[in-house]
């Protein structure tokens, strides 16, 4: 099992965990029904991600020069990975650049959100730094939103708060 399947089993099992015994009717404790759903609902189902690359010195650049990003690298099970900072205080998922015969570039496949303060600025930075628009800054209604393609290839995606 691969670091990421090993994260992704530890973090399902502990949440699994957590529902059980935190739903379970015992004399200190009783949970309705509605406020097991209720638990269940509220939770935030991504724990992590990889973003494909070919050269992870040229993304770990980018990346670095566009959102500020200071990066740990790693070999997992014979990957190269670039992992994205992380703080469990805050809220939020992180997640690492890999590089690996499995991982593939794609504009494709998901699309990940990065929060940005100013979304006009990271649009500059992406593609001043060899990235490319593929989505003007648009507002959705809640917020602004926009697509760039990375310096490997992958659609990324921005999204800024209104005020």
């Amino acid at each position: 099992m691969n670091r990421t399947e090993n994260i992704l089993t530890a973090t399902i099992i502990g949440l699994f965990f957590h529902l059980l015994t935190s739903c379970s009717d015992n004399s200190k404790s009783i949970v309705s029904q509605d406020e097991k759903e209720t638990m269940l609902t509220k939770s935030n189902p991504v724990v992590y991600f990889e973003i494909p690359v070919n050269d992870i010195d040229r993304a770990t650049k980018f990346y670095t020069f566009v959102f500020n990003f200071e990066f740990d690298k790693e070999i997992i099970d014979k990957n190269e990975m670039a992992l994205f900072p992380f703080a469990e205080a805050n809220s939020g998922i992180s997640g690492a650049l890999a590089k690996g015969e499995i991982y593939k570039p794609t504009k494709d496949g998901v699309v990940i959100y990065f929060k940005t303060e100013n979304i006009d600025e990271t649009l500059t930075l992406a593609t001043s730094n060899g990235g490319q628009m593929l989505y003007p800054k648009t507002d959705n209604g809640i917020g602004f939103v926009a697509e760039f393609e990375d310096t490997e290839g992958n659609r990324i995606a921005l999204y800024q708060a209104k005020e």
